[in-house]
């Protein structure tokens, strides 16, 4: 008995019975020899770890763009406190922590630089729109590895495409990283809003504030232990009611008075149109794009756009070398303004 049998046994006689065994996944689009020591799962985590896409997200926005000071989060922060929170869910609810780890790792591999505000950008002109849940999975699929991509298992790529608020995981561990993507953002957004003096912890909804929390501390961790009490041994990831009210009223504010806020105007002065001049730039000198994506393109087999291989490049660039690009092309791109 290999090391991977041996722990697949094992989840098998601990996890619950509406966990995702790795036994029972329903495997990757291209059939690969099990690991001898490694479940399915757990190789999905690594190969997430070790991409290029994932090293990228440390210099990838999450709500406030290049921001001075060290304690901001960035997107790679997020992810791992997706991760953590989602962990804490699935171990309290006996599900496969492994499988939940990978599909919170993996689930913004996609977004673009300068966050929301680019992913807005390249919506308004990528034909067929561009969405970062549905970019990452193209990122795992068909970016990675010089276009080999990951190959994953479906668990894994459904639990990603599925992770926005519209989606419906077909997993628990994958519902289980949709909320914690909730419980994160909101959270740490308000502590870095705080912080850049925007709003004011007085600021916050006072009966949002009584019943989760008076902390971000106290609001993640009351969340999660309402989240365990009503989904334990349940075949869904639930929270009470009046819970989820709170947590989504909390989550309005912050769209009212941060995201879409007056407050930010001087970031959308300067972002919110950049990555569709880049895209209208590269629209017109395709050449310019490195040869890696170049090579995407030329093994597309029919089923690849310029298009889209431009938006995977420009999806792809990290805060600081879309600001470098900018930089370098700024006589070529004053046309495109």
């Amino acid at each position: 008995m290999t090391i991977r049998e041996r722990n697949e046994k094992f989840e098998e006689m601990i996890l619950s019975p509406y966990a995702s065994k790795s036994k029972e996944s329903k495997g990757r689009i291209r059939e690969e020899e099990p690991c001898d020591i490694r479940t399915c799962y757990q190789r999905d985590r690594d190969r997430i770890i070790h991409s290029k896409a994932f090293r990228r997200l440390m210099h990838k926005t999450q709500a406030f763009i290049s921001p001075e000071g060290d304690h901001y989060r960035t997107r790679l922060t997020h992810t791992l406190e997706v991760s953590q929170i989602a962990r804490t869910i699935a171990t309290a609810l006996r599900l496969n922590e492994d499988l939940t780890e990978a599909i919170a790792l993996g689930h913004d591999l996609g977004h673009t630089p300068f966050g929301h505000l680019g992913e807005e950008d390249l919506n308004r002109v990528i034909p067929g729109g561009f969405e970062h849940n549905i970019q990452s999975v193209r990122v795992v699929e068909r970016v990675e590895k010089d276009g080999k991509g990951l190959n994953l298992t479906r668990e894994v790529l459904d639990g990603i495409l599925n992770h926005r608020g519209a989606g419906s995981p077909g997993t628990l561990e994958g519902k289980a990283v949709q909320i914690s993507d909730k419980i994160a953002y909101i959270n740490h957004d308000i502590d870095d809003a705080i912080r850049a003096g925007i709003i004011t912890d007085n600021d916050l909804p006072q009966e949002c504030v009584e019943m989760l929390g008076h902390s971000s501390k106290e609001r993640i961790d009351f969340l999660i232990r309402d989240i365990v009490k009503n989904s334990m041994d349940k075949d869904d990831i639930k929270m009470t009611k009046e819970v989820r009210t709170s947590m989504y009223n909390l989550r309005g504010f912050m769209f009212d008075n941060v995201y879409n806020s007056g407050k930010l105007n001087n970031e959308r002065r300067e972002y919110s149109r950049f990555l569709s001049i880049l895209y209208s730039y590269y629209s017109d000198n395709f050449d310019e794009l490195p040869d890696e994506f170049k090579t995407i393109y030329a093994d597309r087999n029919g089923n690849e756009t310029e298009e889209r291989i431009i938006a995977d490049y420009i999806a792809g660039m990290t805060d600081r070398y879309a600001i470098k690009t900018r930089d370098i092309l700024k006589d070529k791109l004053k046309k495109y303004i």
